[in-house]
């Protein structure tokens, strides 16, 4: 990398915004996210009915309100939300008001008609918000330590050569002091993630009471990695993050400055592991009877043992961070005993 003003580069947050969101943006390509990567969503549908299992405890929380909304924020193509209305009980859904928020790209054509869809929250609801791998696609910018100590912002061209420009100041300066101080050492990284405070803190705002979830690669302050985590992806594979349109530019979520953004009691953060066994998904193998009593049946389980595996799993989905804000009910819902109502 040089470490001259480029002036054709741009911030990260920028030039991202405009490669992922813009008119030949990335997400707004036919195939949709699932064309690139697989999220939780998309490895089984067991992920979406313990959302569901969630939701119904929320609904208990609130005292089975007339109208439950259950909100997807980053919704893709409407995936997750269909798969959790799919789940429900009759009682519930037919209570459910279901809405998928996607900047992106229109409503998909044969979604489900109970499904609403925005390009923003909806306000003043009472339920369940779950953000499902999208604070790791709000744009942000990035820091680099300069030969001289100085940490100065990280400028990309359409290629993605990479420059340094101006000193960090102002509140990316702040940020970086309170959840990211910048090292010494020329050549570290640091990702200013107080866009994504913001945006946490203003979809969490639009909950009159409820529970908001937000879920996915995370690290904390104890724990930032040293070189960033700015990357990119592409039909499945890790790739050099490009600002052009032709791959997914994504950053791991700080999620305890996200957390401290809302100032509201009850938070907490959980491994996904954690949560979904809260929420019945185990990974527990059929019992060796089942096979000879029930073949059918235990090729099932084990498929979905294996499914259950592969959400919960160290090293991998099983590691990504779950941060739940209460907002007006307990703050225990995820240890709450489901009512099968």
């Amino acid at each position: 990398m040089t470490h001259e003003q480029d002036e054709d580069g741009r911030g990260w947050r920028e030039a991202a915004a405009e490669a992922l969101y813009g008119p030949a943006g990335f997400y707004r390509g036919p195939e949709g996210p699932a064309g690139h990567f697989r999220t939780s969503v998309h490895a089984s549908p067991l992920f979406a009915e313990a959302v569901g299992r969630l939701l119904c405890r929320v609904d208990e929380a609130l005292g089975r309100p007339a109208e439950l909304a259950f909100v997807d924020m980053g919704a893709g193509r409407g995936e997750l939300v269909a798969g959790v209305l799919a789940a429900l009980p009759a009682a519930v859904a037919a209570r459910t008001r279901a809405y998928a928020v996607e900047l992106a790209v229109p409503r998909p054509a044969g979604l489900d008609h109970r499904i609403e869809w925005l390009a923003e929250p909806p306000q003043d609801v009472t339920g369940l918000l779950f953000a499902n791998e999208w604070l790791d696609n709000v744009p942000l910018d990035v820091a680099e330590t300069d030969p001289d100590g100085v940490p100065r912002l990280v400028l990309v061209r359409a290629d993605g050569t990479e420059t340094l420009g101006a000193p960090v100041g102002g509140r990316d300066a702040e940020w970086l002091a309170r959840w990211w101080p910048p090292a010494p050492e020329p050549g570290l990284r640091a990702e200013i993630g107080h866009p994504r405070d913001d945006a946490w803190a203003a979809a969490v705002g639009t909950l009159a009471r409820g529970l908001a979830v937000a879920v996915d690669y995370a690290h904390v302050r104890a724990a930032r990695p040293p070189f960033g985590t700015l990357t990119g992806f592409r039909e499945g594979r890790e790739t050099a993050p490009v600002p052009d349109g032709s791959c997914d530019i994504t950053a791991h979520v700080a999620l305890d400055a996200c957390l401290d953004a809302c100032a509201l009691p009850g938070a907490r953060i959980v491994t996904q592991r954690a949560a979904l066994r809260a929420l019945g998904v185990t990974g527990a193998r059929p019992t060796l009877s089942l096979a000879s009593s029930n073949p059918a049946a235990y090729v099932r389980a084990l498929a979905e043992a294996g499914a259950a595996a592969e959400l919960t799993a160290s090293g991998g989905l099983g590691d990504f961070g779950w941060l739940l804000q209460p907002v007006g009910v307990p703050a225990d819902l995820l240890d709450a005993p489901d009512t099968g109502s």
